[in-house]
């Protein structure tokens, strides 16, 4: 017996409006969980952008005494320049390590911080850029302790702590997705399964008149195909509403920009979601197919 599209249309849609309020529940389902599994991998990407920034800007910054002399000064100009594992230094005296000391201060709204500080006794500091920023803080360790110097500073620490916290939101996200997930195929196969009950005649006397058990299977297959599908699509919209929202929100911090998601991954992003969405549709029609349907 050949299956026509406008068959498998007609009985796909009888299935969705018997059990709409099961099949509701499905889509919201499957939408929630891919839309956790979008977000998850769209923050994993960002963090990742930061993190490459973060590791192609380090600064190690060694901090001199304030009453460091001028022949430890430039011991530790020397020494810098023999370090082949620095790329390029800057040195700011007294003045100029006040002056920033200031701006950061100021920007992060601590006055009482910038009254008690004065040019004399702000240390003077050499900013350093590195080949290989991996390598911070085996290169601070040359520098601790040598005459003059007050403290060698890079930041490793926040680089950690934002992987750290990067990989606990995703654990999480991942996490919440994956009961969200198995919950969706439950409810994608309570739905197909009320269907093959409701419709449990017209399957014996098809099996009577000789239909084929594609023929008989096909409609509640793509009726798992929609309901993942739709949810994924719900999805789709979610996570790029999202991908929206943080990209104007992070517009207005220009330190974070290199934060932004490139179009290109969240259209790979998109489409795995989608992809997810119909192997779940798919896989819980399969099994109510194969465990309810007996053909």
């Amino acid at each position: 017996m050949p299956v026509s599209i406008g068959y498998v249309t007609r009985e796909t849609a009888t299935n969705l409006w018997r059990n709409r309020l099961m099949a509701l529940a499905a889509v919201l389902t499957v939408g929630v969980s891919l839309s956790l599994v979008g977000t998850a991998l769209l923050l994993r990407q960002a963090v990742n952008n930061q993190l490459s920034v973060l590791n192609a800007n380090v600064n190690l910054q060694i901090f001199m005494r304030a009453g460091a002399s001028t022949p430890e000064t430039n011991a530790m100009r020397s020494l810098i320049a023999e370090t082949h594992q620095i790329k390029s230094y800057r040195y700011l005296d007294h003045q100029q390590s006040y002056e920033d000391a200031v701006q950061l201060f100021r920007a992060a709204g601590e006055p009482a911080a910038i009254s008690a500080l004065t040019p004399a006794t702000t240390p003077p500091v050499f900013q350093c850029t590195l080949v290989h920023p991996g390598e911070a803080a085996t290169v601070a360790h040359i520098f601790d302790g040598q005459a003059g110097v007050y403290h060698v500073a890079y930041p490793a620490k926040s680089i950690h702590d934002l992987a750290s916290l990067s990989n606990i939101l995703q654990i999480v996200l991942l996490g919440l997705a994956i009961v969200l997930l198995i919950s969706a195929i439950v409810l994608i196969l309570n739905a197909i399964r009320m269907a093959i009950f409701a419709r449990r005649r017209e399957v014996g006397v098809m099996r009577l008149v000789g239909a084929t058990s594609w023929f008989i299977r096909l409609p509640f297959m793509v009726e798992g195909l929609l309901q993942g599908l739709v949810g994924a699509a719900l999805a789709v919209g979610i996570v790029l509403l999202g991908d929206l929202g943080i990209k104007a929100l992070l517009h207005r911090f220009p330190e974070f920009a290199t934060a932004v998601v490139p179009s290109h991954d969240v259209l790979v992003t998109e489409i795995l979601v989608v992809v997810t969405g119909i192997v779940v549709g798919v896989g819980g029609s399969a099994m109510a197919v194969r465990r309810f349907l007996d053909v």
